[in-house]
């Protein structure tokens, strides 16, 4: 690999981790209309709840309002990127970010989430973004349990 491509792939490498810790600090702070800087308007977001029952939301203001819907009632809310791998391929990439949530609701205590998000990202004009996304829940505690569902197929 030449020197000059190594190069290319680290600068793409950091701009997608940026990207990745803009969506954390966007849903930590509550900031939906930022979402509009980092999905595209078309993208399409599957979220796997664990209950079989996928649900599908199409663009930022679907995805913030959904959002911001299943956490109103949390006082303490964080999202916390645990791990991430990408996969670059010219303008496009593929990206597994494995993650956590820490939440406290005043009338049930605290409760943590675990979960994988697989993404799609383009790069258009030299600007990455979110063009899809899949969460799976992976396990979440229910003080003082912990559920567990199955581990995703690669």
């Amino acid at each position: 690999m030449s020197d000059a491509r190594i190069d290319q792939e680290t600068i793409d490498y950091i701009a997608l981790r940026r990207l990745q810790s803009a969506y954390a600090d966007i849903v930590t702070r509550r900031a939906w209309s930022e979402l509009a800087r980092i999905f595209r308007p078309e993208a399409e977001v599957v979220i796997d709840r664990g209950d079989g029952k996928p649900l599908v939301l199409h663009g930022p203001g679907e995805v913030g309002q959904f959002i911001s819907g299943a956490i109103a009632h949390y006082d303490l809310f964080e999202f916390i990127v645990l791990n991430t791998v990408i996969e670059i391929a010219g303008d496009r990439a593929t990206s597994r970010l494995w993650m956590s949530e820490v939440r406290h609701d005043p009338a049930a205590g605290r409760s943590d989430a675990f979960g994988l998000y697989r993404d799609e990202h383009c790069r258009i004009d030299g600007r990455w973004w979110f063009a899809g996304r899949r969460y799976q829940t992976l396990a979440r505690t229910l003080s003082p349990d912990l559920s567990i569902f199955p581990m995703p197929v690669f």
